[in-house]
């Protein structure tokens, strides 16, 4: 009689217990069918039947040993796998909070900014009073030498949004004319540009004759000579000194 609880045990080593229990009870069955046997020729077929399963069962078990080593590599690959997307989640949260941090300390920075940005206009435009105050004092008899009679004081006005730092009227060669002028600390293109457009809006809406002056502490050499090819007269705050 075989002994199919030895085969269970040894078949549990490479089979799931399950699975080992079912091979174990089709080997009892075999060699029940072999005891049945009556003659040699059924016996030799049903040893050859044998053998081949025999063969089949140890290629299975061998593929199912190669399964479970794929197994083992494919779960250590996983822990792994989590293992770094727990690290990058803790750097991503990291990240996260240095951006906040930085935010804030941009929004600090660009207070400071704004309030220093309220001081320095603040400044400039202390400068630019200063200057156009001295300007008022010193034109009439800077203009003169051009042959313009300067016609009351000058003032600061407004031309619809736009201010003017130096307005009033004078007289050239028996003809009334519109004095308008800028007082910049160091002009700038731009501001040239955008001074010569107002000046032509005020003299199409007034209907005079114009004449554009500019008067600043600093002139660099390529607005000097851009002053001189739009023909504008430019004075120098240095000149204003004792008139």
């Amino acid at each position: 009689m075989i002994d199919t609880l030895e085969y269970f045990d040894e078949l549990k080593k490479f089979f799931e217990p399950s699975q080992a229990e079912t091979l174990a009870k089709l080997l009892g069955k075999i060699y029940k069918e072999v005891a049945d046997i009556a003659t040699k020729k059924e016996l030799v077929e049903l040893i050859e039947v044998v053998k081949s399963l025999s063969e089949k069962i140890n290629r299975l078990a061998e593929a199912q040993e190669r399964t479970e080593g794929r197994l083992a590599i494919l779960e250590e690959k996983m822990a792994e796998l989590a293992e770094a997307q727990k690290k990058t989640e803790e750097r991503v949260n990291e990240l996260a909070q240095a951006q906040k941090k930085t935010e804030e300390s941009l929004r600090v920075l660009i207070k400071r900014v704004e309030k220093l940005e309220d001081r320095v206009e603040g400044i400039s435009d202390s400068v630019g009073y200063s200057l156009e105050n001295a300007s008022f004092k010193a034109l009439p008899k800077l203009l003169k030498k051009e042959g313009i009679e300067v016609i009351g004081n000058f003032i600061r006005r407004y031309w619809r949004e736009e201010q003017i730092n130096i307005w009033g009227k004078g007289r050239l060669k028996d003809k009334e004319i519109l004095i308008l002028g800028e007082a910049k600390v160091r002009p700038s293109k731009k501001e040239i540009l955008k001074f010569i457009k107002t000046a032509e809006d005020i003299k199409k809406a007034e209907k005079a004759e114009t004449f554009l002056i500019f008067v600043a502490h600093d002139y660099p050499p390529i607005i000097e000579e851009y002053l001189k090819e739009k023909s504008i007269k430019y004075y120098w705050s240095y000149e204003f000194e004792g008139r």
